[in-house]
Order: C-alpha cells, then structure tokens, then sequence
C-alpha cells in the first residue's frame, strides 16, 4: 500500500513538475479562497481576543444586562446599522437600573444610554456627537483613564461631563485647558469635569468608542432628550461566588417590572464575550460567502485542469491498464494528483492569509489570530475541495476503455 501511494505521488509530481505554469495557476485559485477564510477568521478571532481581554482586565464579576430581541440575530443587526433611534428600540429603562441597585451582594450599577445630538463649545459646534449617559458608578466598572480632572460625580452630576480626548481637541483644540469650560446641548449648558486619556482599543464590549463620545449622567441625559431608555446597563458583583444567584435575581427584579415579560438578556463570564461591532459581523459574514464563492471557483479550476490532465494522459491510461493496474488504481492516481494541487493551494493560501493578516495588524489593533481550530479547517477544506471536484476527472479516467486509450495520440 505504501508503495502504491509513493508510486501515485511520483506520478502526481511529474505531472505538476511538466505543467508548472498550468498547476501554479490552478493551486493560485483554491489559494485566495483559502486565504479570505483566514484573514476573516483571524480578525474575527482577534476581536474576540480583545473584548475577552478587556473583561479580564475589568474583572470577572462582570455582569451585563441588554434588551433581547425575538428578531433572528441578522434582521436585528441590519436594523440596528439602518435604524438612527436603535437605543429607543429598548426594553430597558432607568426605573430598571435602580432596582437593580438596591439588590444584594451588588458594588456598582451603571446603565450606558446614547444619544446623538450637536455639542458646540465657545470655539467649535459639531454634530452627531455621540453622548453617553451613565452614572458615577461607571468607572467603577470600566477602568477608564483620566487625562485631566474628575469623573463627575453625585455632586456636579447634573451639569458636569466628561469628554473623550478627541471630541476634547475637536471642540476647544486642546485637552489641557478644557476642564471647566463650558459647553452647549440643545441650549443647555454643561460644564466639562474631565478628559479622557486617549483609548487604544477601539473595540470594547460596550460597543461605545470613547475617544469621540461626551459621558453625562443617565438622569441629566433624560431631562435633556425628554425619555431616555437603557442600551445596557454593566453590573459589577462583590465577589464571583455569587454571580449566578445574582442574575436570577436580577431576572426575577426585571420581569416583576415588566409584568412577566423577560424581553431582556443577562450575561456574565464568557456570554459577555460577543463581536463588539455588528458593522463587522455582517461585513464578515459577506466576505465569508465571498471566499466560499472563490474557493467554489478554484475548485472549478481544479476540475478543469484535472479534466484536460485525463485528455492529455488517455494512452498512457491505456498503457497502465493493459499492463494490469485496475480502474482503482487509475481512480486514486488522478484523485491523488487533485488532493495534491488542493493542499498546496491550501499551504499557499495558509501563508497569504497570514501575511495579509500582519499588514492588516501593521494599522490596526487586530493582532494575526492563529488556532489549531483554525489550521484544522483550512486542511479539511482543501482536502474537500479535493476529493469534490477531483472525484469526477478520476472517475472518468478510471471508466476509459484500455483498447481505446491506447488508439488515443496527443
């Protein structure tokens, strides 16, 4: 048997060896689909990393609450990115976060409500500012770092904000000399208590980006826009022992307040570490048909090139046969051959999606994401292309008439 497979992959190197150009091309195919699978998979796999890391770095008696949808997940998605007023779209309300507040066992509560509206400060006035409306409790929570000032607090909550140190250069062009400035929300004037330091991670599981948004508090929030509901709200336990027994009780509080109803998810532990960004998991989900598609039409190619392989090779079928090799034998010589240009296409791809995946980490915070998961599948897919689409060309090779082939010249 060890004989027989090492006379195949001979056979299958002399073929690939004569037909250099031909076979590079064919292995070229199956490559980028290969590749597309990688680097999507490797980006998925690195934002995963990142929100996990930074839970870890919160702490594991991290608890989330997010309003639930009977949508499937891809309709929610969709409506999420089309919908301007997605946050009004919540089960969750602050009547809700303070009673979470006053259960058992609890450290810090704090609710993330958005807005978009206009900010204008005595220099500048920009739009669609994203604010951020949560409690002082907040930084308990997300250990977020101050470059200038205080995180505002129950006693200037209800006309102090902090802004993100983008936003901060954006409206006064410093962070140095903002803290208490004065700045303009739908005529109302806030007073600046703090800027952030400058956030390097542009993915978090509160899907809010920090460098661009103004943090005020929830109530002062919902004066300002008239109803404000809840997008999540972040629940920080004293100890990790209870964390279980706190989120039935937090399911119990919020299904009394909303008379059985339990439109509502609560999460700790590994289900908080979800895609952060929706934006991504549909784009990802497009470039992954993408690949598939282009995987599809490498697999096409090896057919192809397998097909004329066959034509080419009919009398020397011929000759295999009349010497005693059996229709297996030419079945697995072809179908070796394919598996062959299908794993080297495989490799080919592994390294490129690899490489594409370093430059992509080169601009950005998502860092090459390697598994054995990841290397498993990339050998199971180019073995299926293989066998797939090199199963026809063998089979018609191994079903030629021995006295035919052998009538047949190049």
């Amino acid at each position: 048997m060890s004989l027989l497979l090492k006379t195949h992959f001979k056979l299958a190197k002399t073929s690939i060896k004569e037909n250099r150009t031909r076979s590079f091309l064919t292995c070229l195919g199956i490559a980028i689909g290969v590749a597309s699978i990688i680097l999507i998979l490797s980006l998925m796999g690195s934002i995963s990393n990142l929100v996990k890391s930074e839970v870890s770095e919160i702490g594991s008696n991290l608890i989330v609450v997010r309003p639930s949808s009977t949508k499937d997940s891809v309709t929610s998605i969709i409506e999420e990115l089309t919908s301007s007023n997605t946050f009004q779209q919540s089960s969750l309300s602050l009547s809700d976060v303070e009673a979470i507040s006053k259960l058992k066992n609890i450290s810090a509560v704090a609710p993330i409500a958005t807005s978009t509206n206009t900010v204008g400060s005595e220099k500048n006035t920009f739009s669609s500012v994203q604010i951020l409306g949560t409690t002082p409790d907040f930084v308990k929570i997300e250990p977020l770092a101050l470059r200038y000032g205080t995180f505002f607090t129950n006693d200037n909550k209800e006309n102090g904000v902090v802004l993100g140190h983008t936003l901060s250069l954006a409206l006064f062009n410093t962070i140095n000399s903002t803290v208490g400035k004065t700045i303009t929300i739908m005529g109302e004037k806030f007073m600046v208590v703090g800027v952030l330091d400058e956030i390097d991670k542009s993915i978090n599981f509160d899907n809010i980006d920090f460098d661009n948004a103004l943090l005020m508090d929830a109530n002062a929030l919902d004066k300002l826009i008239g109803s404000t509901q809840i997008q999540q709200i972040n629940i920080k336990a004293e100890n990790t022992d209870s964390l279980a027994a706190i989120s039935t009780d937090i399911k119990n509080i919020l299904k009394e307040n909303k008379s059985g109803d339990e439109n509502f998810t609560v999460a700790y532990g590994d289900d908080i570490t979800h895609p952060a960004s929706s934006l991504f998991t549909v784009v990802s989900g497009m470039l992954a048909i993408v690949a598939a598609i282009s995987l599809v039409v490498g697999g096409i190619g090896v057919m192809n090139i397998m097909l004329v392989s066959v034509a080419e090779r009919t009398h020397e079928i011929g000759i295999r046969k009349a010497v005693g090799a059996s229709s297996r034998n030419i079945l697995m010589q072809f179908l070796f051959e394919a598996l062959i240009l299908s794993i080297l296409g495989g490799i080919f791809g592994l390294v490129l999606g690899y490489i594409l995946a370093f430059l992509i980490s080169v601009i950005t915070p998502f860092a090459p994401y390697i598994s054995w998961e990841i290397l498993a599948l990339t050998l199971l897919t180019t073995l299926a292309v293989g066998i797939i689409f090199g199963i026809y060309p063998a089979l018609k090779a191994a079903s030629k008439n021995p006295i035919e082939s052998l009538k047949h010249y190049r």
